[in-house]
């Protein structure tokens, strides 16, 4: 059902489509597809059909067909991570990236992750880029460089004091290089903490894991730099405890001395009118040991992983620039693209032919960032596979129920289905009326969430 407030607002062309799409004899169960998708800004429309048979005696147990739907079509999320793109399924990825790094500080015993995993020793370190030439901020104390207090969002923070001078050739080459940057330091922390253990690596290896999640945020100069959880094992994994050399602070020592580490630095070969250059991390080095449940300034692991769940949503258009690739630069005008940005993704279209192997123009769209935006080491905790897998069989369930199935066995019933991709997207009405759906729906988790951590409070358990 809609109502008045949800046609506020509208201009007139999108308002004459949704009123004629709230008109449809199917609207009824086209807003149910929609609430399925979790209220999807471009789902995917599908035709076709699905068959469950009895093995034994060939019975059809259940046929659906895409027939009677609205338009003859299926709609299911996209699935879209970018918050800029699908905010409703970019909800789903940043809840499954919340679980993936909680389940790798509190423990999950779903997923053979025991509670004891707490004990081990763990921090939340940030390592960002180096500068590359001074840009508006607002300093602790005092005004930026330029003589001006900015306002939180003043959209000249981040950009270049003096664009002339700035090194945007060398942004866009630190951000594509990052990922390499990022493990050589893990390789070297290693190292850093086999030599404060008293073992060699070798010996490190049977004694002890180095297990990590981190995830890329782009600051808004443009640079890029990392959030990581990273944690010390037992040899197997997080299913065993730590040696009983390793503790916290020996960790956040070799994370600051691997940081800094002559190893930990990626070099770029001259090309043409570029110099050869050597990147290294910024010296804005931040570690903190992660705790259970806080002492008001330390860290919890509630906040961690909302806090890396939060950027697994967002790229590099937190800038200014696109959310997709880059067809031609005329497509900056066109898109109102701001001038620091603009300038970065110009150094990528430049200095593309000069490197061809790391593929700058591709990537321009995320300032020359190539690598992934969110990723751990293999025991760190379950993957987003794991968690996807079990909301599908979850919902499979609870289809399985629906449909009056649940009196047969999952082998005995034989599933056939052929699926055709008929396009994606809203209508200008269907948009608004979707996006509509999706904010209840997020009222309502809000709602639930509030209400059981009322009820945690009440009963004296730790939120």
């Amino acid at each position: 059902m809609t109502d008045t407030a949800t046609f506020a607002g509208l201009d007139p062309v999108t308002l004459g489509d949704a009123l004629r799409v709230a008109g449809l004899d199917g609207f009824d169960r086209w807003q149910d597809q929609i609430k399925r998708t979790g209220g999807c800004a471009d789902p995917i429309h599908l035709t076709g059909w699905v068959l469950h048979k009895d093995k034994t005696t060939g019975e059809t147990l259940h046929h659906y067909t895409t027939e009677g739907e609205p338009g003859g079509r299926l709609r299911v999320a996209c699935g879209n991570r970018r918050a800029s793109r699908c905010p409703a399924c970019a909800w789903t990825y940043a809840g499954d990236t919340y679980h993936l790094i909680r389940a790798g500080l509190v423990g999950d015993d779903r997923r053979d992750i025991p509670a004891t995993v707490r004990d081990h020793p763990r921090v939340f370190a940030t390592l960002t880029a180096p500068s590359f030439g001074p840009v508006h901020n607002r300093p602790d104390r005092g005004a930026c460089r330029c003589g001006t207090r900015h306002a939180t969002d003043d959209p000249a923070l981040g950009t270049a004091l003096d664009p002339a001078t700035y090194d945007y050739a060398g942004a866009v080459l630190f951000n594509n290089h990052a990922g390499d940057l990022w493990h050589r330091f893990v390789n070297r922390l290693r190292r850093e903490i086999a030599a404060r253990a008293g073992i060699t690596q070798r010996e490190l290896a049977d004694t002890a894991r180095l297990s990590y999640g981190k995830v890329a945020e782009f600051q808004k100069r443009g640079a890029v730099h990392f959030h990581a959880v990273i944690r010390i094992d037992g040899p197997d994994g997080p299913e065993t405890p730590p040696p009983s050399w390793a503790t916290t602070a020996l960790l956040t020592d070799a994370i600051r001395a691997a940081a800094v580490h002559s190893y930990t630095s990626v070099g770029v070969p001259a090309a043409a009118d570029q110099p050869a250059r050597t990147f290294r991390w910024g010296t804005q080095l931040d570690v903190r040991p992660v705790k259970a449940f806080g002492d008001g300034s330390d860290l919890t692991e509630q906040a961690v992983a909302a806090y890396v769940a939060k950027y697994a949503t967002k790229a590099a258009e937190t800038t200014g620039t696109l959310d997709r690739r880059i067809g031609e630069l005329a497509d900056l005008d066109r898109h109102g693209v701001p001038d620091h940005a603009r300038r970065l993704i110009t150094a990528c279209k430049e200095l593309d032919p000069l490197y061809p192997d790391r593929r700058l123009w591709a990537w321009a769209h995320m300032l020359g960032f190539r690598g992934h935006f969110s990723s751990k080491s293999r025991r760190y905790s379950t993957t987003l596979g794991s968690l996807r897998q079990a909301r599908a069989d979850y919902r499979a369930a609870q289809e399985r129920q629906a449909l009056g199935l649940d009196d047969h066995e999952p082998d005995t019933v034989l599933v056939l289905a052929d699926w055709q991709y008929a396009g994606h997207g809203h209508t200008p009405g269907e948009s608004a009326l979707a996006a509509t759906i999706a904010r209840d729906l997020q009222l309502n988790r809000e709602t639930a969430r509030e209400a059981l951590q009322d009820n945690r409070t009440t009963e004296g358990e730790p939120v």
